[in-house]
């Protein structure tokens, strides 16, 4: 039966990719309007479970570990690899942006405005982490202050005698399952998405084909991003001595949505379940690392981030030293680590710093009838990197346990599904 509704599955993906191409190239106003409509549908549906599934999933998680230990201990491994992968991504990206050097000509941007951002700085962003109250983070979508108070349950639950931890966790675990069941009811919507989102992908790029004086700053970006995806997290992957491929033949429905919604936030519930069902990786490293992931683990925007500031500011003429360019590496790491995952989270952060620098934002205009196509792309590599940070970090605890049983040594109970 299980076989029989993946198939099934498959043959309704592979029917929406087709009508959606086809429904793309048509060119009518009224499929463009229902496209824009389901579309929208569809991500507000994973936006009702993606903040809930990050404070449930961490909390619950956390209620059932034994101490604060254990959330360090399984909290440092993620971000020691998050942020591994995200300086290689934005060193890759730097790397080609001197070699390709895409400011060689410079671009006429009269024609196109870029959108309005706000130019109060990523050191606000970074304070309103901290809500002034619980439901604050929730109604404003803050996905970094969720998961500061994720975190800060969690701690407390852990200072709490065992009968009041016991308590919470079954409640939280229970409401977790719940917000599971009902992401599973809106997968099953994924067919009608994903021909939403490619007859509006179509449409995009119809429209946005005109510009061509941008080819090397997108080969740039995409490069970056292909090699990233391609090369870096497979590597990665066979030194930890795991297949690459099955990992991403585990992760492809969460890595098409990924590429198709543009938003790492609203692919969590599906990365989630492909890990835990797919990847059999457990679902307390799952249900504590993608969250994390999803939050502070933006290879792609990192790369995006510092190509598209060194680009635009160098078109204004500002000259950076290498030295700077270096630094740029680093500030793309911290900045990419802010990022909601929402889609163009990257490139109002992008836009943030230039306009903090006092860099005109005309280039942006320009830039921007090919950001959905970028936008797709680097939603793509960020989950693929959750995907590869979490795998590795449930086989090294998986074999860190095995190692401390065979010592007859105590461990956490962190890798059992």
């Amino acid at each position: 039966m299980a076989q029989k509704r993946k198939y099934n599955a498959n043959i309704g993906f592979a029917i929406a990719v087709l009508a959606g191409l086809l429904a793309g190239y048509m060119n009518l106003p009224w499929i463009d309007q229902g496209a824009s409509i389901v579309s929208e549908i569809f991500i507000n549906l994973l936006k009702l479970v993606s903040l809930p599934i990050i404070f449930l999933s961490i909390v619950a998680t956390a209620s059932g570990m034994k101490s604060a230990h254990d959330i360090r201990f399984m909290g440092l491994k993620v971000l020691k690899y998050t942020l591994m992968t995200t300086i290689f991504a934005a060193t890759v990206a730097l790397i080609l942006y001197v070699l390709i050097d895409p400011t060689s000509s410079q671009i006429a941007v009269q024609f196109t405005d870029a959108p309005k951002t706000n130019q109060t700085g990523y050191l606000t962003y970074l304070l309103n982490a901290i809500p002034s109250n619980i439901v604050q983070p929730f109604s404003e979508n803050n996905v970094i202050g969720v998961l500061f108070l994720a975190m800060l349950f969690s701690f407390a639950t852990l200072s709490l005698p065992n009968d009041k931890r016991e308590l919470l966790h079954s409640f939280f675990s229970g409401l977790y399952a719940a917000i599971m069941k009902i992401t599973t009811w809106i997968v099953w919507l994924m067919p009608f998405a994903i021909f939403a989102f490619l007859t509006l992908f179509i449409r995009d790029m119809r429209e946005g084909l005109e510009i061509k004086s941008l080819a090397l700053y997108l080969s740039c970006v995409v490069i970056a991003n292909l090699v990233q995806g391609l090369l870096i997290l497979p590597v990665f992957l066979k030194i930890k001595k795991i297949s690459p491929f099955q990992t991403a033949k585990g992760m492809f429905p969460a890595l098409s949505l990924a590429f198709f919604s543009k938003s790492s936030s609203a692919t969590l519930p599906l990365a989630m379940k492909c890990a835990e069902d797919r990847l059999k990786i457990s679902r307390e490293v799952a249900g504590f690392s993608f969250p994390l992931c999803t939050t502070i683990n933006m290879n792609g925007c990192a790369a995006f981030i510092l190509t598209t500031v060194l680009f635009v500011s160098m078109n204004a003429g500002v000259v950076f030293t290498p030295i700077e360019m270096i630094a740029w590496i680093f500030i793309a790491t911290i900045a990419a680590v802010g990022n909601a995952g929402v889609p163009m989270g990257c490139y109002f952060l992008a836009s943030a710093f230039l306009a903090t620098m006092n860099v005109p934002l005309n280039v942006l205009g320009v830039i921007l009838p090919f950001y959905t196509l970028i936008d797709m792309l680097e939603t793509a590599i960020n989950v693929w990197s959750d995907s590869c940070v979490t795998t590795v970090v449930h086989h090294e605890i998986a074999e860190l346990a095995a190692a401390k049983n065979e010592q007859g040594t105590p461990f956490p109970n962190l890798v059992q599904g």
